[in-house]
């Protein structure tokens, strides 16, 4: 929580605010850890490019320094460093951590006879319903909006356990959201790459409402914290619009850089712009084509073929001359 006699917010004072964070630091080492014994071990049918397994460490790393530098030691005592802190656990956190593939390196790391087995595991019904899409993007709104619109951040300053579990819940939706949108893992929903910007833009929604509201403020919706900031600090009301003008731009801004990394992976991957659609569109696309070319219902057509591409045509012409046949065109 803040100290009222804390040195007032500067880079000498935040340079200096470090702290050892024991319980963070364990957990970082621990899955850093974990991730690169099982990478090591099933190296040699490893599918996981070493940048990934970069990109994880590197997010347990941030997770760490996050709660243990003056992120964490000021962001009680100006909400918009608490902007910052929420940013970076819900967002910069996960996506490094979700592009370090996790799932399928552990179950690479798994011995060859047991292989299909934790396959069927992570393709089961339980874990299609925690990891499905939706899924995330309820969490994560769920979260958003209970740590900011609520009384959620006075009880927190009452009770700073409050605190831990809040960072938790950050890091823990955040990857829940970014896992089947961004990542590439073996499990039972996997989107199409079209489905997957929609939901960018959906997830959106949260980071928006809460800014607004935020910025729209007339006086402190959190009057307990307020009392204890520093008098070194901003007023509480500049301080809120301030956060909210952050969590706004700077959510959104983060949500379309990372959906705009996404379109440019599919754009220059072949495999991926075959996936563009997802599994169910595909199917009706490739269903409609083998019925234009007279295939039975079992015909593997390739829908990019010249054979489809000129009965597509031939629809085409169908339904423009019997638009041009009706009654006063």
């Amino acid at each position: 929580m803040a100290d009222p006699m804390m040195p007032p917010l500067g880079w000498d004072s935040f340079l200096e605010s470090w702290r050892l964070a024991p319980g963070w630091l364990a957990v970082a080492l621990l899955l850093a850890g974990g991730y690169v014994v099982l990478r090591v071990r099933g190296r040699g049918r490893s599918t996981v490019h070493p940048w990934r397994a970069v990109s994880f460490v590197l997010g347990c790393a941030l997770m760490w320094v996050c709660v243990a530098s003056g992120i964490d030691r000021y962001s009680m005592a100006v909400f918009w460093m608490h902007m910052v802190l929420h940013l970076l656990l819900i967002m910069v956190v996960p996506v490094l951590l979700v592009l370090g593939h996790p799932i399928t390196v552990g179950l690479e790391a798994v011995p060859a006879g047991r292989q299909a087995r934790a396959r069927r595991v992570m393709a089961s019904r339980p874990l299609g319903y925690l990891l499905h899409p939706a899924t995330g993007l309820v969490v994560y709104t769920s979260v958003i909006v209970g740590t900011h619109l609520t009384g959620f951040m006075d009880q927190m300053v009452l009770h700073p356990r409050l605190m831990t579990a809040e960072q938790v819940l950050y890091v823990v939706s955040g990857f829940l959201l970014f896992l089947p949108l961004l990542g590439e893992e073996p499990i039972r929903s996997v989107p199409g790459y079209l489905a997957r910007f929609m939901l960018f833009l959906i997830a959106m929604i949260p980071d928006t409402l809460v800014g607004i509201v935020l910025l729209q403020a007339t006086r402190d919706p959190f009057p307990i914290m307020a009392q204890r900031h520093p008098s070194w600090a901003p007023a509480g009301l500049t301080d809120v619009h301030t956060a909210g003008g952050l969590m706004w731009a700077g959510g959104d801004g983060l949500m379309m850089f990372v959906a705009v990394g996404l379109m440019i992976s599919v754009v220059t991957s072949p495999s991926k712009r075959e996936r563009m659609t997802g599994a169910w569109l595909d199917g009706v696309r490739r269903t409609v084509i083998a019925t234009e070319v007279g295939a039975d219902p079992g015909h593997q057509l390739d829908p990019d073929s010249d054979e489809a591409y000129d009965a597509y045509n031939a629809m085409v012409e169908r339904l423009a001359a019997g638009r041009r046949d009706e009654p006063g065109q």
